[in-house]
């Protein structure tokens, strides 16, 4: 499961706190490691003190929870965590929203968009003014019939055993599709996770004429955790959300994980 060694992508402001709050929540919930990083660009050493700086901020939000603290230079953030996480050997890559978008949705800026079409890890985002539980509700995994969320099913079902929450398979209607194959494609998932775990998720059909209204059709609890596949066309072990993908993840009010394509 996801979780063991967390990274997070930390600026001190509104988003890198959210991002600092959800990885700290995320490694209670696991029990794993925390890592801090704050990028800087290379020859900068006025920005390479203010990287420092960032990670003394973060110390300070975080207080007594076990962390470590990192600057490490490369010519973007997005890039920087990647490298790091693989240096590391961090299984999750958490960040925020960028400044300027709609609160409690997810903004991608040009560190999450880096990371979204290139992570060799999963990536989680934080909605805007997330304030984690103290325990998770629930994983919901956007399931399309496709070997990528096939293999998801059996990913996330595992966590959900290992967290002890319910699961749920939706899939989105957006009236393009025979209703009555989404639900025969949805039992077989459910059929996949109790095969591979003995869990029985819950299936949700969610209608509507786009991806926001359709997500507004079912209900999202306190605590809830949003899990993607990577699309199809992502390279082995890489990250790569497709068009869909980048919808529901926009439209969604909880945290939302993208797992590369081969993750295990």
């Amino acid at each position: 499961m996801i979780g063991e060694h967390v990274i997070v992508g930390y600026s001190n402001d509104p988003g890198g706190r959210d991002a600092l709050a959800l990885g700290a929540a995320i490694t209670r919930l696991t029990g794993g490691e925390l890592t801090v990083a704050s990028i800087y660009p290379p020859g900068s050493p006025g920005l390479a003190v203010e990287a420092q700086a960032n990670l003394a901020h973060a110390g300070e939000e975080l207080g007594v929870v076990p962390a470590e603290y990192m600057a490490f230079e490369s010519r973007g953030p997005g890039r920087g965590l990647s490298v790091l996480a693989s240096r590391i050997r961090a299984d999750l890559i958490v960040v925020g929203s960028a400044s300027g978008g709609q609160y409690g949705r997810i903004a991608v800026g040009s560190t999450a968009d880096h990371l979204l079409h290139l992570s060799p890890e999963a990536v989680m985002l934080a909605p805007s003014g997330y304030v984690p539980p103290d325990e998770p509700a629930r994983l919901t995994l956007a399931y399309v019939h496709r070997p990528q969320c096939d293999a998801a099913v059996e990913r996330v079902a595992q966590a959900a055993l290992r967290l002890d929450v319910p699961l749920r398979l939706i899939t989105l209607d957006l009236r393009t599709e025979d209703q009555g194959k989404l639900r025969d494609d949805l039992a077989l998932a459910v059929r996949l996770a109790w095969e591979s775990t003995g869990i029985e998720a819950e299936s949700e059909v969610a209608e509507g004429h786009d991806v926001q209204a359709a997500l507004k059709d079912v209900e999202w609890q306190p605590g809830e955790l949003l899990v993607c596949a990577a699309g199809e066309d992502a390279q082995p072990h890489r990250v790569f959300l497709g068009e869909l993908a980048m919808k529901v993840l926009r439209s969604s009010s909880c945290p939302v994980t993208v797992l590369p394509r081969g993750f295990s």
